[in-house]
């Protein structure tokens, strides 16, 4: 079942000291790997094929656990006030405990590219010690055709050791769970975590390094493609509809969580997808919910009654972040190449819970650099213990835990990019109208959709727009088949001073989080903020 090695990665193994493992099983097939899978007893077999997996403590990332060498290629160039750092020694004697943890252990290698594009794309080699953490890899990343593997020649390794566990006064780390990047020995070391996400996003992390030096915008969001009316980016947290807004049977799926954007076009970072599964509903979401029933398709945490081998998605005994792991052709209309040509539109999604924001609203591209630096989206009551009321939430780039260097590096590379091909930009609304959570309503889906696709075909251009009072984004009138009403947040509420009130506190909430932005952007970016003061006379004046 294994491939047989070329010289070029003989050398390559045996510079990472693989050669001393017991078994090196290179580039197994997914079937190798779900059969090997099944037989250590690592994960069980699901009604329809998929296989389930438990992964114990950890059911998410350890964002405090993840460390970057600090050393002269990191120095200036590494977000520090985001990343947390560890020396070039302690790193060293990590690696030195890696090579020995590993001698005469089976291992599974994994060699793929992350990045679609053929010019821009990373050759990346993953080794795992567990046979579902290459299948889950395999499923996620670009997976190279037999001629790329002859001559395959990695840029980048990923080790991850889930039975590992780090000593914090020799490695310099916070517990026994390591999640460390060394940028100058081009390697990344994972350990005392069995959650998968953190390779996933271990690539995510060096694209978002990379990438920036050769003029190409890495992007936490999802794409799809309609060919006449051009493709759409959507950048959203958790919870802002994201997946969902993307997924038109319409249109063409080119990806639900990361991709780039070069002088090529937009391409995936990804082969596959790893979506939510907790309270998957089959109506609301068909294409996920049938990768449920696929052969497989990894599901993380994922409940299974041990008779029946049928799934309980509402369950959340294991995990409130149960995950499936699948290949992207397993969605109907994606993409086969994953790629596709200049944007028209991006579009930023947040969800609202303080009631304010309007359905949609247009962006100038100073404003989208100041949305996009600002990440918004809104915890609501009841999600986290001692949440009572909405709460901002703020990530920097809609992804600051992935973001090795600093947004404005980012925000700068987009608003050039929106310039040079003319991208039309949007904010959409997904939370709350009519009051704050707990008084309001969710934001209708339907109309949601049908603002997004005015936008997208192009007729939104033509509305008949008004500008916000308090953030100075245009705002559209009416749209043919919304409710007009919609359009108006203020008008949604019944009482209008409480309106006010309520934008005004979420205006300064994005005054205070934009201040640590403000010398690393122009005077036209800072000023594209909210407007209180002459807020408050337009409100007084509505009166």
């Amino acid at each position: 079942m294994p491939h047989s090695a070329t010289a070029g990665r003989e050398a390559q193994l045996s510079a990472l000291g693989l050669n001393d493992a017991a078994a090196l099983r290179v580039n197994w097939t997914e079937a190798a790997l779900y059969e090997e899978a099944v037989r250590r007893g690592e994960g069980e077999v699901a009604r329809g094929g998929a296989l389930v997996v438990k992964t114990g403590q950890h059911t998410g990332r350890s964002a405090k656990d993840k460390f970057t060498v600090r050393d002269a290629e990191t120095e200036n160039t590494v977000w520090w006030d985001n990343n947390a750092a560890i020396e070039p020694e302690q790193f060293a004697a990590l690696w030195d405990d890696f090579r020995a943890y590993m001698k005469g252990r089976d291992l599974f290698v994994q060699e793929l590219f992350g990045g679609a594009d053929l010019e821009h794309r990373l050759p990346v080699r993953v080794v795992t010690e567990l046979a579902w953490h290459s299948l889950f890899i395999r499923h996620l990343l670009r997976r190279p055709a037999a001629e790329e593997l002859a001559d395959f020649f990695a840029q980048f390794t990923i080790i991850n050791l889930p039975s590992f566990r780090a000593d914090p006064a020799r490695h310099g780390c916070r517990s026994e769970t390591v999640i460390a990047v060394d940028f100058s020995r081009r390697l990344v070391l994972i350990g005392g975590t069995s959650y998968a996400g953190e390779t996933k996003k271990s690539v995510f992390t060096i694209l978002n390094y990379l990438l920036p030096a050769r003029g190409v915008m890495p992007m936490h969001c999802s794409v799809n493609d309609h060919g006449k009316d051009g493709a759409a980016i959507f950048f959203g947290l958790s919870g802002t509809g994201k997946t969902t807004l993307s997924a038109d049977a319409s249109r063409t799926l080119i990806g639900d969580d990361e991709h780039g954007w070069s002088e090529n076009g937009l391409f995936n970072f990804e082969g596959g997808c790893y979506a939510k599964m907790i309270r998957l509903c089959p109506k609301a979401e068909p294409e996920i919910h049938a990768t449920t029933q696929m052969w497989g398709t990894v599901l993380e945490n994922v409940v299974m009654d041990p008779a029946s081998r049928a799934l309980d998605l509402d369950d959340a005994t294991l995990a409130e972040n149960s995950r499936g792991a699948y290949p992207i052709h397993y969605i109907p209309n994606a993409s086969d190449d994953g790629r596709c040509g200049q944007p028209k539109n991006l579009i930023m999604l947040t969800c609202d819970a303080f009631g304010v924001m309007p359905p949609i609203a247009k962006l100038t591209p100073a404003q989208a650099m100041y949305h996009f630096l600002s990440g918004y989206t809104a915890k609501v009551a009841g999600t986290e213990k001692g949440v009572t009321e909405p709460q901002a939430a703020f990530s920097a780039c809609f992804g600051a835990p992935f973001m090795p260097r600093h947004p404005a590096e980012y925000g700068a590379l987009l608003r050039e990019l929106i310039a040079t091909h003319g991208v039309d930009c949007w904010l959409v609304n997904t939370g709350w109208t009519g009051g704050a959570y707990g008084t309001g309503s969710r934001m209708p889906i339907r109309a949601t959709r049908a603002l997004v696709n005015a936008a997208l075909e192009g007729s939104l251009k033509s509305a008949q727009f008004r500008t916000d009072p308090m953030f100075g984004f245009q705002v559209p009138v009416s749209v043919p088949g919304v409710d007009g009403g919609i359009l108006d947040p203020r008008g949604t509420w019944a009482d209008a001073a409480a309106y006010d009130a309520q934008a005004e506190k979420l205006a300064k909430m994005f005054v205070e989080n934009f201040a640590r932005f403000e010398s690393h952007v122009g005077a036209q970016v800072a000023a594209a903020g909210p407007r209180v003061q002459s807020a408050r006379v337009a409100f007084a004046a509505a009166e």
